[in-house]
């Protein structure tokens, strides 16, 4: 462990990339010092230098440096748009290995299982490299396999990362509200489940499942017969990268509609479906020849339940409007903001960060730079970290930043106005929070046995007077809970 340590503290001293040090609180002398060691004349912003360290670290500390570009609350918005620009791009592998790991995982020598198949990857990452082949029904399909080895490797990057966290959170104290170890512990099950492929082929499956015939959108198919933990299949996707917008042109495409047909899936993804594409970065979308989007790579996805996404909407609406008041509410009922905060405190801070940004001309609004500064005012009001919308957030800069490339003159949530309308009455009128209420009381009933079970055995087991006297006002209280719970199922169900 202390000659992995000495060898990150080289690369990042080589790249002159030390300098996050400084953030951790260490006296001044400590790091004066460490920076003795710093390369000079270095090119490049601190963002990019650190993204070079991080690459030449390796496949954990790439992931690391892209699980960080979601964390402008924490770095900053300037560091964390460098780190997005963090390529996962490695060397192949031998392609002997990949035909041994094809016949491990599926039982039958490569030429058995594909008719064809191309030893030249097509790409190659720090989890795996894709290959192009055919099936025996002539099927164009994509082949993704695992880099042997992996596993360990990204389990002692991952075993470092948490020791780190922890050291940073012992010596700055007030860093322990945004959740290190949580974030290290989130980066570790996403990669765990990016290293299965079989998770990532259940994820384009149900993705596509959800989009069903959406016009504009397509997620290529599953080969489930030629898929495993170390192998996945899918249909083959050949078009045009969705930011490049002179080639598009060309091949007869209207950027306009592409850019409208990315705004609608993503609507869907998000707010109808709650599941979504967690990288929508320009080489995963790609349009065909007949105009449709296509996406590939699903080994990051986000979930969000349906009161999130209320939540979301209730939120962005608060803005577009500039009721700024009820933005702080919202935060607030979420349990994003603590219940002793100031709202009005917060109302003011969301002002202060949402008139610049709302104030200039519709297409240079950026909701997603909108949420980035909102992320970053969570010191000051304890605020914890929400990974889920960090994600979104990545995703909705991401999707601007196609749009700007599309059509820089147009603002892209405004194509989605329809969309959201329709569905804001449906989810957040008066109809959609009888709903909410009846789904509660429903599971408030449902709950209700369990915890008068648990009621009785603690009375059973001798408690004392007083005991006995906070379990009667426990009954009193889900009696009455039940009463009220039963009140508004009944309203939700005459007039929901």
């Amino acid at each position: 462990m202390l000659f992995r340590l000495l060898a990150i503290f080289r690369t990042f001293a080589r790249h002159d990339a030390l300098f996050p040090l400084g953030a951790l609180g260490l006296p001044h002398f400590a790091v004066s010092l460490v920076q003795r060691f710093a390369a000079k004349g270095v090119a490049g912003r601190p963002g990019e230098r650190l993204a070079a360290a991080l690459f030449a670290l390796g496949p954990g500390f790439i992931k690391a440096g892209q699980a960080l570009s979601t964390r402008p609350d924490l770095i900053g918005e300037a560091l964390a748009a460098d780190l997005a620009q963090l390529q996962d791009r490695l060397p192949p592998f031998p392609t002997a290995q990949a035909r041994a790991t094809i016949a491990a995982e599926l039982g039958r020598p490569v030429d058995q299982v594909f008719a064809s198949f191309d030893d030249t990857p097509v790409a190659a990452a720090s989890i795996a490299q894709v290959h192009f082949a055919t099936t025996d029904a002539g099927a164009a399909v994509a082949v993704k396999v695992l880099r042997p080895g992996v596993e360990d490797a990204f389990a002692a990057d991952v075993a470092l990362l948490r020791r780190l966290a922890r050291l940073a959170e012992r010596l700055r104290p007030d860093l322990r509200r945004l959740r290190l170890g949580a974030v290290v512990d989130t980066l570790a099950e996403t990669v765990r489940i990016e290293m299965d492929l079989r998770m990532e082929a259940a994820a384009a499956a149900e993705l596509a499942e959800n989009l069903g015939e959406a016009a504009g959108f397509r997620v290529p198919k599953v080969d489930w017969q030629r898929t495993g933990r170390r192998v996945l299949t899918l249909a083959r996707v050949e078009g045009i990268r969705i930011d490049d917008r002179e080639r598009l042109i060309a091949a007869g495409h209207n950027p306009d509609t592409i850019l409208a047909q990315a705004v609608g899936a993503l609507f869907a993804q998000v707010f109808r479906d709650g599941f979504f594409h967690g990288d929508l970065h320009p080489g995963n979308l790609f349009v065909t020849a007949d105009g449709a989007i296509a996406a590939v790579d699903f080994g990051i996805m986000g979930r969000l339940d349906a009161q999130t996404r209320r939540y979301l909407a209730l939120m962005l609406k608060g803005f577009l409007e500039r009721d700024y008041a009820a933005v702080a509410r919202v935060h607030v009922a979420a349990g994003y903001v603590p219940a002793d905060r100031s709202e009005a405190a917060f109302a003011q801070a969301a002002r202060a960060i949402a008139e610049p940004i709302l104030g200039r001309p519709l297409a240079e609004i950026s909701l997603a730079r909108l949420l980035a500064q909102l992320f970053q005012v969570t010191q000051a009001f304890q605020m914890e970290t929400q990974p889920q919308l960090l994600l979104l957030q990545k995703n909705m800069l991401l999707a601007e930043g196609i749009g700007r490339r599309l059509n820089p003159a147009v603002n892209m949530w405004t194509l989605a106005d329809a969309e959201f309308a329709a569905w804001g009455a449906l989810h957040l009128g008066p109809g959609a929070r009888l709903g909410v209420a009846a789904a509660e009381a429903v599971t408030l009933v449902g709950r209700l046995p369990a915890i008068a079970r648990g009621l009785e055995r603690l009375a059973d087991g001798g408690a004392n007077a007083r005991a006995l006297a906070h379990l009667e006002g426990e009954r009193r209280f889900w009696r009455q809970a039940a009463l009220l719970a039963g009140a508004a199922l009944i309203l939700a169900l005459l007039f929901g």
